[in-house]
């Protein structure tokens, strides 16, 4: 039995690391995709994990497989495409430690995961099953994401998302925001950002924000992500705001948000979802933060994830 399964995107984050001697970009191949990105926290946090996916039949295939088996994460169905190859994601980093993303997708081995490659199995003994929007940027791969959230719902696992709003890999933002809304009516516990909130409700507001999607959508819990400045939890009639870490020196946000909701739903695997305090909020989110914090002084997520110790020292401190 999984703590929690993930299905989505697994690729290559290719860093800057530098110059060469010629003054060329260095570029160093970290592996990673925020479904499993999420799962490599857990696993440093002593929860099971599982991942579904698809990866090309190529080198960087081989090393993602190498890389999640490393750290935990059960490889049972990750699947591999004989002739699409691995996605690959160029990551710009900024003088503030905030990226810019290229995609190589056109397509990529993730986007052919398809219906029937999803059976009950994957997924009839999990307690959370987590997904993003990138597995339903196009018709195929969105039908099998579909496929496997209901099937989690019918097993009676909880539903969590991340959307994960990357602008350039949808045909439309039309329909990146209607397609982002198809799934957030679908979970129960729903980790977003600050400029995703905004993208889809048009308000400036966090708050107001949140209040327009809680009317169209029923959703227990929603954690929003406000980068260094923290994060703020809706539950029932609470509204719980924790500041962020203060970090001297950022190398790579990459990550950030996923180890930060990876934390959260490590808690609600521990303490359920039906009767959280506003103490039991300010602890999650507490938690969450330092640890988001601290996978930003690093390069990549999944090899990156902080030790449970490194993060009650931080709070500590």
């Amino acid at each position: 039995m999984a703590d929690v399964t993930a299905l989505g995107e697994l690729l290559i984050d290719f860093t800057n690391n530098g110059l060469s001697n010629q003054g060329n970009p260095l570029f160093e191949a970290n592996p990673g995709g925020a479904p499993c990105n999420v799962l490599a926290i857990l696993q440093k946090l002593g929860k099971k994990t599982a991942f579904i996916g698809k990866v090309g039949k190529d080198q960087f295939g081989k090393q993602l497989r190498q890389t999640i088996e490393e750290v935990g994460i059960s490889s049972d169905y990750l699947m591999e495409d004989d002739d699409i190859p691995t996605t690959l994601a160029f990551v710009h980093t900024f003088p503030d430690g905030d990226r810019d993303f290229s995609f190589y997708r056109k397509p990529g081995a993730d986007m052919m995961l398809r219906e029937e490659d999803i059976t009950p199995n994957m997924v009839k003994d999990t307690k959370i099953f987590h997904f993003g929007t990138l597995s339903m940027t196009h018709e195929e791969v969105r039908k099998a994401t579909k496929k496997a959230v209901k099937m989690a719902k019918e097993a009676g696992a909880l539903i969590s998302l991340d959307p994960n709003l990357r602008e350039p890999l949808w045909s439309s933002l039309e329909l990146a925001k209607e397609q982002m809304l198809s799934a957030i009516s679908e979970c129960d516990i729903l980790k977003i950002s600050d400029n995703e909130i905004q993208f889809l409700t048009g308000k400036k507001d966090y708050d107001a924000g949140i209040a327009a999607l809680r009317k169209q959508c029923d959703i227990p819990l929603i954690c929003l992500t406000m980068g260094k400045d923290g994060s703020r939890a809706y539950y029932r009639d609470m509204r719980v705001e924790i500041p962020g870490f203060y970090q001297e020196h950022v190398v790579d946000t990459t990550g950030a948000g996923d180890t930060f909701c990876g934390c959260v739903l490590n808690y609600i695997c521990e303490h359920g979802l039906d009767s959280l305090t506003e103490e039991n909020l300010k602890e999650m989110l507490t938690f969450a933060n330092a640890a988001a914090s601290l996978v930003t002084t690093k390069k990549g997520a999944i090899r990156s994830m902080p030790e449970k110790m490194e993060v009650e020292d931080l709070i500590a401190r």
